[in-house]
């Protein structure tokens, strides 16, 4: 299993608004993904800052994701808003 851990950080009210904008989109995307077992975006205490947490039953259904992800309409939009995410690989 692969786990994705971590936060999608905005700077301005105007990245807020486009994560607002395209969140739902790309939950139903990617939760309809093969090999998604969980998929979470989440608003925090802190308007700005938005918790990722997502797993995908294997690198290949993880690495599909990335690929699809990098062609979305929501990576276009939100390209530009940093991310801190940690990565890890959870065996058998």
């Amino acid at each position: 299993m692969i786990r994705l851990r971590g936060q999608l950080v905005c700077v301005s009210e105007a990245e807020r608004a486009t994560v607002l904008a395209h969140v739902a989109d790309h939950i139903a995307l990617t939760r309809a993904e093969p090999g998604c077992l969980s998929f979470e975006i989440a608003e925090t205490d802190d308007p700005f800052v938005f918790e990722v947490m997502e797993s995908f039953r294997d690198r290949a259904a993880f690495d599909s994701h990335q690929t699809r992800t990098r062609d979305s309409a929501w990576f276009a939009a939100t390209r530009g808003i940093l991310r801190d995410f940690r990565i890890e690989e959870i065996g058998d």
